[in-house]
């Protein structure tokens, strides 16, 4: 049986309903949030898709979500994380730079400002990713991460126009990807609120 990793991205926060940059900073999640998580937790079940492992970022909001959807135990881990911003943690919005044309993401721009490069955060995101996978028994995984740190995963394994075809990258998504030989294949977005 191919082995089955679930990517989610946390539930609302306060951050995201009022515009502001949200990395290694912390928010609630929003009654919305809360809400939609549980949403996803009905129709996983609906859906008879289970897990036979959990984790979660070590950020609430990401942990909060994963205990909406189930109740199962599960383990935090830094690695999954959310891309650290440096200066502009709390900002709003209108202050992020442009996406780099030629990489699709913010580049190094936040490495000056005491933040991360969108490569140091594809890099840990793929490196913790794929130490879960490899540990024993794990067939079908859930991991509750977040936007831009799943973007980045996401991006190491598909191409930036398949991914503006076939990703609609929304709070409480999952990015269902397939597993094996140390390899991630990206196979479907799970939008279980619309």
């Amino acid at each position: 049986m191919t082995q089955q990793l679930y990517l989610m991205r946390h539930g609302e926060t306060l951050f995201n309903s009022l515009h502001r940059i949200q990395g290694a900073s912390d928010s609630p999640l929003t009654a919305k949030g809360i809400s939609d998580a549980q949403k996803v937790g009905q129709y996983l079940k609906a859906q008879g898709i289970t897990f036979d492992h959990a984790y979660a970022s070590t950020q609430e909001r990401a942990s909060d979500t994963l205990e909406y959807i189930t109740k199962q135990p599960y383990e935090r881990l830094k690695g999954l994380k959310e891309w650290n911003f440096g200066v502009f943690e709390g900002q709003s919005e209108v202050l992020n730079p442009h996406d780099d044309p030629q990489r699709h993401s913010y580049g190094d721009f936040f490495v000056q400002y005491g933040g991360e490069s969108d490569v140091q955060v594809q890099k840990r995101m793929v490196q913790t990713l794929t130490e879960v996978m490899e540990r024993p028994q794990h067939q079908q995984v859930l991991a509750v991460s977040h936007g831009g740190a799943s973007f980045m995963f996401l991006r190491r394994w598909l191409d930036w126009q398949e991914v503006q075809q076939r990703v609609h990258f929304t709070n409480c998504c999952i990015l269902q990807f397939s597993y094996a030989n140390q390899q991630f294949t990206f196979e479907k977005t799970i939008d279980a609120l619309h």
